[in-house]
């Protein structure tokens, strides 16, 4: 059970500077988005789950409200900020650049933004990365298309030579945009900056397409992921139909995580199953899934598969080894189903058209839709105004609909998974009519 202690977010010290946002927020005591630093966001949000506690009103977990101060840490026009994009692409990297650039130049006057390049190898001299400026005009339109103007990497670099290189360039706010790894890293920098006793302010932007970080609400770049993975599903759809016996097998996103698999399919009605790591199934006998969909075949004429990439991994040989950012490998769900349903249907003498897309890169390299183009300008600000306020080892991220503040190590302390026995997934069985189990 989480607590308030587990909540609370370091400081580097006393914020002394008046905030040149201070005009903004002056008139707002009565408003819900006025932030005092002694005001809590509550981080259950049932009756419920807060008597479960069984402690007085203080001691209820609660966060830190995500905002502009009156007051900041470091002085307004002589900071210096750094920027860093890792892991794998993700809609929204540019928006939340820009956001970050337009915010620190436009509010704070911080001028002296840098960007460093290719992940955590920018900040790792060896590598030969020199950081450019990140000026307004530079980021003025990048909010228009895919990818990273800063380009990306996976895999860890050494700590203790990032902060040398961080501490070379004067840099007094490193903001890093990146997944469940990076986010270590970026822990990782503030832990080695706070054992030398440098006041240097490291804000975690969560980034994971998966959408599989816990106590953030969504990540950034997940709805405009799901969007496009939804158009897929509605080709897939079109191909089976248009064939005999036809069955479209649609292979997205998520390795520990089956979100986007069930908003995507939930967003058209078109799959006839959704095949999710956190639902384990069978493919032989009566209720295996091949029998389950031979019968959906033969009853409606084709069928729509959506199976993300951590499925059925028990089902396949253990693959040796980790990628670069210290994920277990796996194997190719995809690829191996459609050889079990070939070969299925071959056993039984009956024609089969399959029609397998894998649409992964198409929908990683897309600029982010309106809503998260909004969602990413909004966390940009949030986590300069955490950056600026002196704010450290925390991510911004939103719950119950409030940007809030997150310690790293709660956020890294397991993934954000989808429930079995949760709503999401009662609303998927709902929506394919798949059996409950086929196992």
């Amino acid at each position: 059970m989480v607590t308030l202690a587990d909540l609370q977010v370091r400081q580097l010290g006393e914020c002394r500077h008046e905030s040149p946002l201070a005009k903004y927020i002056a008139a707002r005591r009565t408003n819900d988005h006025y932030v005092d630093e002694s005001d809590r966001v509550l981080f259950d949000d049932t009756v419920h789950l807060v008597q479960d506690h069984g402690v007085p009103l203080t001691e209820l977990p609660t966060l830190e409200p995500g905002g502009p101060r009156r007051q900041v840490f470091f002085p307004p026009g002589r900071t210096k900020v750094g920027i860093v994009t890792c892991g794998g692409l993700c809609p929204g990297l540019n928006d939340v650049i820009r956001g970050l650039v337009m915010e620190l130049n436009t509010h704070y006057g911080v001028t002296d933004v840098v960007g460093f390049r290719n992940g955590y190898a920018g900040l790792v001299p060896a590598h030969g990365y020199e950081p450019i400026a990140l000026t307004t005009e530079r980021v003025a339109s990048i909010n228009m298309q895919g990818g990273t103007i800063l380009g990306t990497s996976r895999g860890a670099q050494d700590s203790e030579v990032m902060v040398d290189r961080l501490v070379e360039l004067g840099i007094d706010i490193l903001f890093v945009i990146g997944g469940d790894g990076s986010i270590r890293g970026a822990s990782k920098i503030a832990a080695v900056a706070r054992g030398r006793g440098l006041d240097l302010s490291v804000i975690g932007i969560p980034k994971t397409i998966d959408n599989d970080i816990p106590f953030i609400g969504q990540s950034f770049g997940f709805q405009t992921a799901f969007t496009v993975a939804a158009q897929s599903i509605a080709a897939a759809q079109v191909e089976a139909q248009s064939a005999v016996n036809g069955v479209g097998l649609v292979q997205l996103m998520g390795r520990h995580a089956g979100f986007i698999a069930c908003y995507a399919a939930l967003a058209n009605h078109h799959a006839d199953f959704v095949l999710i790591p956190e639902v384990p199934f069978a493919l032989d006998g009566e209720s295996g899934f091949l029998a389950a969909l031979q019968r959906r075949v033969a009853e409606r004429g084709s069928a729509v598969v959506v199976v993300a990439e951590g499925a059925g991994q028990d089902l396949m040989a253990d693959r040796a080894g980790t990628d670069a950012s210290g994920n277990r490998k796996l194997g190719d769900i995809g690829r191996y189903l459609e050889a079990a349903i070939v070969g299925h249907y071959r056993a039984l003498g009956r024609e089969l058209t399959l029609k397998y897309l894998k649409p992964s890169y198409s929908i990683r390299s897309v600029p982010a839709k309106a809503f998260d183009s909004v969602y990413c300008v909004r966390l940009a600000q949030a986590a300069a105004h955490a950056g600026m306020a002196g704010r450290t080892d925390m991510v911004v991220g939103r719950r119950h609909n409030r940007f809030v503040h997150v310690p790293i190590d709660i956020v890294v302390s397991h993934r954000n998974e989808v429930a079995p026995d949760g709503d999401l997934w009662l609303s998927v069985l709902e929506s394919t009519a798949q059996p409950p189990e086929m196992r």
